[in-house]
């Protein structure tokens, strides 16, 4: 169950990303996210109507702070890296995560990562850089193609992934110690998220602009589904069921599965784009698994 729902997650997580990446609105990063989120909270309002805050109230307080890292700030940086970098490059920074986490381990706990460990920090820093070389998708934005707006997509995507990894880091230390299920902890982690975005969202003055002709609502609800919700539910199982090193790579995963959407956004890897995500995925098996 735990494999099978990392790879799904993974696959999720591509579909989602390549959906939202497609979406033609004028909402900013954060609004978007706070507009998932929001989605998504709602289809989990019964699962939150029924969470033990007399049994369990340390843990999802703990659950709510991770949301708040890792859903608030760390999709928001994502979308935003999103727009800029198309869905196969910000998925192949995102793979910077578990040599994120490691080296997290050596600064803050003093632990120990081994030669096999820092080749595969080694490979995957490699493909940051060769995609950070690469041009963006046909479909990216004039404003978005220059230089200045790709370095900042790179910027957002690495926030992102230091997000992510803290937030992460957070919900499993409660699904470890608690009896808090899978579903329990995703929804709570997404009530987090939508909380701290709400006086957010509240920043600015709204810009009426024409309405796109294309129904855009299908798109949003099934991104959401995808990315959000199974997401995020499939990524609790992971963290529950198997250790934290199998779990990671097979999230880690995405990059290559990004190959078959590439196409889609006018994304053109070539062979140095090819060998970046092969990178990727290889730097983190070495790196978790070893």
């Amino acid at each position: 169950m735990g494999l099978l729902a990392g790879l799904i997650a993974a696959l999720a997580w591509t579909l989602a990303s390549s959906l939202w990446r497609g979406l033609t609105t004028s909402l900013s990063a954060l609004q978007l996210n706070g507009l998932k989120n929001g989605i998504a909270t709602l289809l989990l309002l019964p699962v939150l109507l029924t969470l033990p805050w007399m049994q369990e109230k340390q843990g999802l307080i703990v659950l709510l702070l991770s949301g708040g890292v890792g859903i608030a700030l760390g999709d928001s940086f994502y979308l935003a890296a999103l727009r800029r970098l198309g869905t196969r490059r910000t998925l192949t920074v995102d793979a910077l995560s578990p040599i994120a986490a490691a080296v997290g381990g050596v600064v803050t706990l003093g632990e120990q990562i081994s030669a096999l460990a820092w080749l595969g920090a080694a490979l995957v820093t490699l493909s940051v850089l060769l995609i950070a070389n690469q041009n963006p998708p046909d479909a990216t934005g004039q404003v978005d193609r220059s230089q200045a707006s790709q370095r900042l997509g790179l910027l957002y995507a690495i926030a992102a992934v230091f997000c992510g990894v803290s937030g992460a880091a957070l919900s499993r230390s409660v699904l470890i110690s608690s009896d808090l299920s899978p579903l329990q902890s995703a929804a709570t982690r997404l009530l987090g998220g939508l909380l701290l975005l709400l006086p957010w969202l509240r920043i600015g003055p709204i810009i009426p602009r024409p309405r796109p002709k294309q129904i855009r609502w299908p798109r949003v609800l099934l991104a959401t589904l995808l990315g959000t919700n199974l997401g995020i539910l499939l990524q609790q199982v992971v963290l529950q069921r198997l250790p934290l090193g199998v779990g990671v790579t097979l999230l880690g995963t995405s990059p290559v599965m990004a190959l078959l959407v590439s196409r889609l956004e006018g994304d053109h890897p070539r062979s140095a784009g090819v060998i970046a995500s092969l990178l990727a995925v290889s730097g983190v098996a070495l790196a978790v698994l070893s």
